[in-house]
């Protein structure tokens, strides 16, 4: 069986605990698996981005000498979404001119042991920076503005065109206007069915979400979209017309909700309101968002970043298994159960 940090290397890099598992690869070196094969999640940074010493005051200062914004990235090798944002964002000459032009990029490792003075002057290390922000996705980009509060922070990754549309609401100053959420949804979109995928088996209007009302015991899965989302049609048309999706998605109550609506819900906590309005209350910016509700109408998890099946599957299975009431920590729960169905020769393929 793989070593469970080779299991987080290799397959789940995409969700980030907080403990120092690891120590940071060095650079241009890919990290390798037991069996001897480049990792699959390895990609090189851009090498216009900047090289800093990691004193995030300095950093900001220097940007603003620039007119510039400062944006900090996390990753970790072995993160296939890091690998796509790399390869299919920042290899868009449109938006690496962008980002160029109007940004300073810096990499930290999550899990690196390279010493960070933040926004405060305390010193730390990359991995206890990470910690201390939250960051529980990779990758995770904070923009930050002149004083070093973070303008806009995206969890997971943005397609291309979205993307574009983020460093363009900081690079702008629209924060001052507008939140992002606001911002995106007045931007032309590329061409998506133009509908909401809502099946039989979901919560029907009246949309009454306590649990009391639903009265099957089960967790909650609320699931913001919008019409135009091409991600939201990958997302029903395929990713969860899978038979593991489905097997998982009857586990829970599934409300699909248009994150600009104005239609009336009673929500978990009894209050009633529009959609709008509560996705608004939650800071919802993406769209497919998931988040779950346990019994008690507590908010328990969410899910932001772009997801295959598997991932998809996983997010559902820790809250419908209440796996997140023993381990807290998604990434080292989804490790165990990979390495349970690698045990059981059965192979986990991201892309898939």
């Amino acid at each position: 069986m793989r070593s469970p940090a080779n299991i987080l290397t290799l397959i789940f890099a995409l969700w980030s605990g907080l403990s120092p598992l690891y120590a940071d690869t060095p650079a241009g070196q890919p990290e390798q698996l037991s069996q001897g094969l480049e990792n699959p999640g390895y990609a090189e940074k851009p090498e216009w981005f900047k090289q800093s010493f990691l004193d995030i005051r300095e950093d900001i200062a220097e940007a603003a000498e620039q007119n510039r914004r400062v944006v900090l990235y996390f990753y970790q090798d072995g993160c296939p979404y890091c690998k796509k944002l790399l390869e299919d964002n920042y290899g868009n000459r449109d938006i690496s001119e962008y980002s160029k032009k109007h940004f300073d990029t810096i990499a930290i490792n999550m899990w690196g042991d390279r010493e960070v003075v933040d926004i405060n002057g305390e010193d730390s290390t990359e991995k206890q920076f990470a910690e201390g922000l939250r960051v529980m996705f990779t990758p995770t980009m904070l923009m930050l503005d002149e004083q070093g509060r973070v303008v806009l922070r995206i969890n997971g990754y943005y397609h291309p065109g979205k993307f574009m549309a983020a460093l363009q609401y900081v690079a702008g100053k629209h924060e001052t206007a507008s939140t992002f959420r606001e911002y995106y949804g007045e931007q032309p979109q590329n061409k998506a069915t133009g509908r909401l995928h809502i099946e039989d088996s979901y919560i029907q209007p009246p949309y009454d979400l306590r649990a009391g009302h639903r009265g099957t015991g089960k967790p909650l899965l609320v699931m913001f979209e919008q019409k135009q989302c091409l991600l939201c049609d990958e997302l029903h048309l395929d990713i969860l017309q899978r038979e593991e999706s489905k097997r998982e998605m009857a586990r829970l109550d599934i409300v699909l909700l248009d994150m600009w609506s104005s239609a009336r819900i009673t929500v978990p906590d009894g209050r009633q309101m529009q959609a709008r309005d509560w996705a608004r209350e939650l800071d919802i910016q993406n769209s497919p968002s998931f988040v779950f509700f346990d019994d008690k109408g507590r908010e328990v998890f969410r899910a932001e970043a772009y997801l295959r099946a598997f991932h998809t599957q996983g997010v559902m299975d820790y809250v419908s298994s209440g796996g997140y009431k023993e381990q807290p920590n998604f990434q080292r729960w989804l490790a165990a159960k990979a390495d349970a169905l690698e045990a059981q020769g059965i192979h986990v393929d991201l892309w898939e």
